[in-house]
């Protein structure tokens, strides 16, 4: 699966930013995966942040984005949203979006299809 994400760039303490996610491949059945974001400051590991199936049931991994992110995705247009409120600095990171067929319970940073990245900074 092919993983494009963009919406990334410079925000200001306290801003939003949505980023978008646009998936494909060969008889790729978008609404089968697990869609996932997640995050990766220099220096530390990845960090997984919020996921969400086909039915739009979503799932948090980092409790520090409880209340500020959310997910979404469009089924039709293979693509997947994370909305992102009350940005602090720090949010900065580059964020990646994954896909894992079926219902995520094995997503991690070693299993699953994961984009270029998109960096978000946040700085006055």
């Amino acid at each position: 699966v092919h993983l494009v994400e963009s919406g990334g760039g410079l925000v200001q303490p306290g801003g939003s930013l949505r980023l978008s996610c646009v998936a494909s491949a060969s008889g790729f059945a978008f609404s089968s995966y697990f869609m996932g974001w997640a995050r990766q400051v220099p220096g530390k590991g990845l960090e997984r942040l919020i996921g969400i199936i086909s039915d739009g049931t979503t799932y948090y991994y980092e409790d520090a984005v409880k209340g500020r992110f959310t997910i979404s995705r469009d089924n039709a247009k293979n693509t997947v949203y994370l909305q992102m409120n009350s940005l602090s600095p720090e949010d900065t990171a580059v964020y990646y979006c994954s896909a894992v067929l079926g219902d995520g319970s094995n997503w991690s940073a070693d299993f699953g299809s994961w984009g270029q990245g998109t960096q978000v900074t946040v700085s006055s």
